[in-house]
């Protein structure tokens, strides 16, 4: 692979395809820093774990953040679910919103599950989407109800358990990741890690019921947007 002459390498002495490559393998599947690096050096390269995680920290937001931006329409349909978490013997609530196709709106570390915390959820996501949802679909949390009534009033709300896999399933990668890191480490790394896992994730996403055809043709389109995200090319 080539590079596109960008400044967001400059000082680094590694190839950006290298850069690239070694954080999409540390965010897109469940794999240890120590994992990475073993991967790695399988194929002659050899670079420290701690210098992969220096790069997820400084690249992958940026690439995030570029993807983001990219991101086509989302859903009129958000469900909305929070799960513990445990972060240094202390219990803290992830916040996640994903619209009826699986797609992560955005997600929110909090030490709260009140309708303080549901409050601040609901501004992130309507300052992200530019936008209300047409209907919101929660569990029976009463924090929801609250926060929708003052932020989002005449937005229907559907809260019923049932009626909420989608938001809950989208919490399974975030708990294999979880046992793979052995717990996060601060609130702040928990929102930094899953706010890159999660867009990346997007990204490289294939619909369950996709043909083959669909699916490869899919993920040769994720590709070629994650190459230009991070500025390679194929030689």
């Amino acid at each position: 692979m080539t590079t596109k002459r960008n400044t967001l390498y400059t000082g680094h002495r590694y190839p950006a395809a290298v850069i690239a490559h070694a954080v999409w393998l540390y965010f897109r599947f469940p794999l240890s820093l120590r994992m990475v690096e073993e991967m790695l050096a399988e194929r002659g390269i050899v670079v420290s774990h701690e210098t992969i995680r220096r790069w997820g920290l400084k690249f992958g937001g940026a690439y995030a953040a570029e993807i983001r931006r990219r991101q086509g329409a989302t859903g009129d349909k958000w469900h909305l679910d929070e799960v513990v978490i445990s972060i240094v013997g202390k219990t803290h609530w992830l916040w996640r919103a994903v619209d009826q196709q699986g797609v992560v709106l955005d997600i929110l570390v909090q030490s709260r599950r009140d309708a303080r915390a549901a409050k601040r959820l609901l501004r992130k996501l309507m300052k992200r989407q530019v936008r209300v949802p047409r209907v919101m679909i929660t569990d029976k949390l009463r924090s929801y109800g609250a926060a929708a009534r003052t932020i989002m009033p005449g937005v229907e709300h559907r809260q019923h358990k049932g009626l909420n896999n989608r938001a809950e399933n989208s919490h399974q990668p975030t708990r294999r990741r979880e046992r793979i890191m052995k717990r996060f480490k601060s609130p702040g790394q928990a929102q930094r890690f899953l706010a890159t896992h999660d867009q990346i994730a997007n990204l490289f996403r294939t619909p369950t019921d996709a043909t083959a055809d669909r699916r490869r043709q899919t993920r040769r389109q994720a590709h070629m947007i994650w190459a230009d995200v991070a500025k390679v090319v194929v030689a």
